[in-house]
């Protein structure tokens, strides 16, 4: 007859919890705020209604979506940028990507709006290969792709075409 105990004297394990699954996230939140900091100064805040962490190779991803916004602060602390979209991926090195009605709006009333953006930690630059719209109070230009700095401030528009206001 056999017994679900097992043997009193055989040496006991702990459950083998290093695998979760592929496709599976290691753990699930909601009403989200991630900081983003750059040598202990906030840089960003990310908010979420929702977020899935993902383990990878190289570390971690955190899925995020249900009402993104992430804003952005210079050095001194001020707001400069605000993104909104549908949903969002943060990696490890603070890189995002954003989908899904994704409008970035700055101090100066600079509006961009595309399906797809990806912002570089590194050089601070926000891209997309999309179709992109961006609006001034004097100007909107449309195009397919564009990067500019994160506060909004140079931009470039690639295959562009658009009208301006003479005042």
């Amino acid at each position: 007859m056999a017994s679900g105990c097992g043997d009193p004297h055989k040496e006991r394990r702990s459950p083998e919890t290093g695998f979760i699954g592929v496709n599976h996230p290691v753990q699930e939140s909601w009403s989200v705020k991630l900081t983003l900091t750059e040598s202990g100064v906030r840089r960003g805040i990310i908010e979420a209604g929702h977020e899935e962490e993902y383990r990878i190779n190289t570390g971690s991803e955190h899925h995020l979506d249900k009402g993104i916004r992430v804003t952005f602060f210079d050095i001194t602390g001020n707001q400069t940028t605000i993104i909104t979209a549908e949903k969002a991926v943060v990696h490890d090195n603070q890189d995002i990507e954003a989908q899904g009605n994704v409008v970035i709006s700055s101090e100066d009333s600079t509006v961009i709006k595309t399906e797809y953006i990806q912002r570089s930690s590194k050089d601070k630059m926000i891209r997309s290969n999309k179709f992109v719209t961006i609006t001034k109070p004097d100007e909107t230009i449309s195009g397919q792709g564009f990067e500019s700095d994160q506060a909004l401030k140079k931009y470039r528009i690639f295959r562009g075409s658009g009208k301006g206001f003479i005042k």
